[in-house]
């Protein structure tokens, strides 16, 4: 069984978290336990993978990771099996969208994920479908742009195959820190 919370939080991931999980069914409690690698929220994507980790820990469960992208695409190959390859392009902040690109069959990378302004985005579509969040800072270049915003969602999780669950759960990002080091 697949139990699932789907909440938008703009603040306060870390205390509103746990009490959804307490919330599902058994209190939570699985027997395996996936979550959402990103990119993402910078802090809403580690404060997922700590608490994950922590219950995967307090209850002997094994932890494994996804990519947020391959789930959108995922989803949209699902939504519309005749698409051949996709381009997941979602808010990263700074101005910029991450994106990577899949094939539908067999489901598979096609690029490497990559932090890019919204021109080089659109410039690299190639006249693929886009989807997710990141559409909205590609419209205003391209109002006919061919793509739907969308988050994702866990339980879409069933929809990846199984090398796509299995990453280690720790944040992928999708470009370096903002901070540095101070200079010595």
């Amino acid at each position: 069984m697949i139990a699932a919370e789907h909440r938008l939080v703009g603040r306060g991931h870390a205390e509103q978290l746990l009490p959804m999980i307490a919330a599902l069914p058994a209190g939570g409690r699985a027997g395996d336990i996936l979550v959402d690698c990103g990119p993402g929220s910078f802090t809403g994507i580690r404060v997922g993978i700590a608490a994950a980790r922590a219950l995967g820990l307090a209850w002997g469960t094994p932890v494994r990771g996804y990519s947020s992208l391959a789930l959108l695409a995922a989803r949209a190959f699902a939504d519309a099996p005749g698409r051949a390859e996709i381009a997941v392009v979602l808010e990263g902040g700074h101005g910029e969208v991450f994106m990577q690109s899949f094939t539908a069959a067999p489901f598979a990378e096609s690029g490497p994920l990559a932090s890019l302004p919204p021109a080089a985005a659109l410039a690299s579509l190639a006249g693929r479908y886009a989807i997710g969040s990141g559409v909205r800072w590609l419209r205003p270049l391209a109002p006919d742009l061919e793509g739907d915003e969308a988050l994702p969602e866990a339980a879409d999780s069933r929809l990846l195959p199984a090398p796509f669950t299995a990453l280690p759960p720790r944040p992928l990002y999708g470009r370096p820190p903002d901070a540095k080091p101070a200079a010595a």
